[in-house]
Parts: C-alpha cells; structure tokens; sequence
C-alpha cells in the first residue's frame, strides 16, 4: 500500500479538519404577509415588501458583499425594489434611446452617475444599511428603491404574501416588515431548531400619501413640458 506523500497528507488532514462533525442547527421562518390599502383593500403589490432578522442581541455574521443591476429602461427602473447586503456595488445600465441621470441624496448612500447614454452602465457601493430612494434627475416620474442590509436572513413575499426566511440559526432576533407605503414594523421572534411559523403579518398602507420628490439640488423639477 502507497502512503501519501507528506503535501497530500497535509491537505488530506486540513480537509478533515475543516469537517464539523456537529454543525450549527438552521431553520427557516416562514409567514405570510398582507398589506392593507385604503377602503380596506388587500395591495396586490405586496411582492414588493421585505422582510429582515437582525439579532436580538450581539450582531450577526459578517456578509459577502453582492452585485446588481438595476436597468433603466421605458423611463423605468427594473426592478422597483432591490435588496443588497451592505458594501454591495449596484449597476445602472442604460437601455433607452436618451440619456439618464440616476442620484440618490440618501443619508450614508448618496451619489450622483451623471449624465449618460444608451448602452452605458454605471456603478456606486452602498455601504450603510438603510433604504435608499433612487430617482432621475431626467424624469421625475422614475424611482426605485434599494434595501440595504447587514443581516443575511431577508426575504420578499411571494405575490400571494408567502414568506420563508432560511438558513437561520435559533435564537432570539427581531424581526423587520417594510413595505415603501406603509410604516416599518418591528416585533421580537424566537426561533426554535424546527424552525419558526409566524401568524399571519399585516401592514397598514392606508394612510400612505403620495408626495412629489425633489430633483438632485433638492428643488422641484422644472416643468418645461419637454418630453424625452
């Protein structure tokens, strides 16, 4: 019988010394969400929600930075909501005949891209947690909004408002529910090895009203009737 030389013993024992013969228990929490409109009506957009755990006590595990892209295209962003952990880089391709001007003026995540063209794509990090707004300084009409995160436990509901949150390590956390009409709601959850089947969630949009935002220099657009 051949013995291994001394390089393949040394990462054939390095191998087995990464191996947790008892690895951490996760589980999932899983729900379901409604987001109630004015004159009592279920939103049909609750897809658009999130959902997020952040631990009760202490902080989380550290998470990988990501990358997205956020199109631009029929005086549109694709898609409206997006969640990234934080440190993540967002790009911004231009799919339109005309020229675009995404800027954010978020606390701890503004930025400005500038003018360009078809075909371009531009980046920006987002490094602090928080939701960002995102406009055009072209078309006031364009908004997205990015979810930035530090926690790696977060979920959007299905269009039916199913949620499962997985990978989840028992213990005592709080859990976060958003949705851009209504206010952010806050409740503290335990999770258990098996996991964790909440009741069913609500969010109140019915107070929600829809205000005009400001252009990059934080003035109102000029309304100069031109069409692009």
């Amino acid at each position: 019988m051949l013995l291994p030389t001394n390089l393949a013993f040394t990462a054939l024992l390095g191998a087995i010394t990464l191996l947790d013969p008892h690895p951490a228990p996760v589980a999932a929490v899983s729900g379901r969400l409604k987001v109630i409109d004015r004159g009592g009506q279920t939103a049909t957009d609750v897809g658009q929600a999130v959902l997020w755990l952040v631990p009760a006590r202490g902080t989380g595990p550290s998470v990988a930075a990501a990358r997205a892209d956020i199109t631009t295209e029929k005086r549109a962003f694709s898609p409206h909501i997006t969640i990234v952990p934080a440190g993540s880089t967002v790009r911004f391709p231009n799919r339109d005949g005309f020229n675009h001007n995404v800027f954010s003026l978020a606390d701890g995540n503004s930025f400005d891209l500038g003018l360009y063209e078809r075909g371009e794509g531009r980046t920006t990090v987002f490094a602090t947690p928080g939701v960002v707004n995102v406009f055009c300084n072209v078309h006031s009409t364009m908004s997205a909004i990015i979810v930035v995160r530090s926690t790696p436990w977060f979920a959007q509901p299905s269009v039916d408002g199913s949620f499962t949150i997985g990978n989840v390590p028992p213990g005592e956390y709080v859990l976060h529910t958003w949705h851009e009409r209504a206010q952010e709601s806050t409740q503290p959850v335990t999770v258990t090895a098996t996991g964790l089947q909440l009741p069913d969630l609500q969010l109140d949009a019915r107070g929600f009203v829809q205000r005009e935002h400001l252009n990059k220099f934080g003035r109102p657009y000029a309304r100069t009737g031109r069409r692009y």
